[in-house]
């Protein structure tokens, strides 16, 4: 694991457990009957003509800082829904990418597309949380869960009726990842310990991901060059935020990697 996911994944346990003692986990769970009906966060992906755009509400990060002072949860969703998105990721981790739970919630009010809490998810606890605030899907890192932990919360996921999209760097993880049951696969270009992006990561580990798992690239998508090149690899789906966090257009630049005029 590295520097930056060490401290990540300790200031993490420090979070859920504070956030814990102000929201028991069984209030959580009372919570439940009333959570919103969950949508297919795969079919929304497969059913596009060309890779899926799981398009990211983010506004920051620990390497880039602030990414869109003119920030918007909502409004930004509603861009992505009305330029031909398949689902929209929301930054939710606070402390690194000046994300929070509430803007999920905010952006389910606001669209009917699926959507992922993408955090960096160790307990139950925040599986729950997911739910309740409108989640249909939760990321789930490799790189910082163990050969018991990725399954369990697997599990729980399924158990609330939504997807996992579990995500690897190192090649190394993917047996256990495949093992686990993971049907959702995304695999991060940025490597975890230099930043450097590469969409030749996803090209060199595709032929060792089953043809019924669906094949998500996560980072360094710019250009419809890059769609491209991924869709004819045999890709299913894209995640993409700086990209459209940085463009003063981002409808124009979501029609744009669509291959539309």
């Amino acid at each position: 694991m590295s520097d930056i996911l060490e401290r990540i994944v300790a200031a993490k346990r420090q979070e859920i457990a504070r956030r814990r003692e102000e929201v028991p986990e069984r209030a959580l769970v009372a919570r439940l009957d009333d959570a919103p009906m969950v949508r297919d966060f795969r079919a929304s992906l497969e059913k596009a003509p060309s890779p899926g755009i799981i398009a990211e509400v983010k506004k920051a990060s620990p390497s880039a800082g602030v990414l869109r002072e003119d920030f918007d949860p909502a409004a930004i969703a509603r861009i992505y829904e009305a330029n031909g998105a398949s689902a929209i990721s929301v930054l939710t981790d606070e402390p690194f990418f000046q994300g929070k739970l509430a803007y999920l919630s905010a952006v389910r009010q606001a669209v009917a597309l699926p959507i992922l809490r993408k955090d960096f998810i160790l307990d139950r606890y925040q599986v729950l949380e997911a739910r309740v605030a409108g989640a249909d899907a939760v990321l789930l890192i490799a790189e910082i869960l163990d050969a018991k932990e990725l399954p369990a919360l697997l599990r729980e996921i399924e158990r609330l009726n939504m997807q996992a999209l579990v995500e690897i760097y190192e090649r190394a993880n993917l047996p256990r990842v495949l093992d686990a049951g993971a049907k959702l696969v995304g695999v991060n270009n940025r490597n975890l310990r230099t930043f450097v992006t590469s969409l030749d990561h996803t090209l060199d580990l595709i032929n060792d991901i089953p043809a019924d798992c669906c094949l998500v690239s996560e980072s360094g998508i710019r250009t419809r060059a890059d769609m491209l090149r991924l869709e004819q690899a045999g890709v299913k789906a894209v995640l993409i935020g700086e990209t459209f966090m940085r463009t003063p257009d981002i409808g124009q630049k979501l029609r744009e990697l669509r291959g539309e005029p």
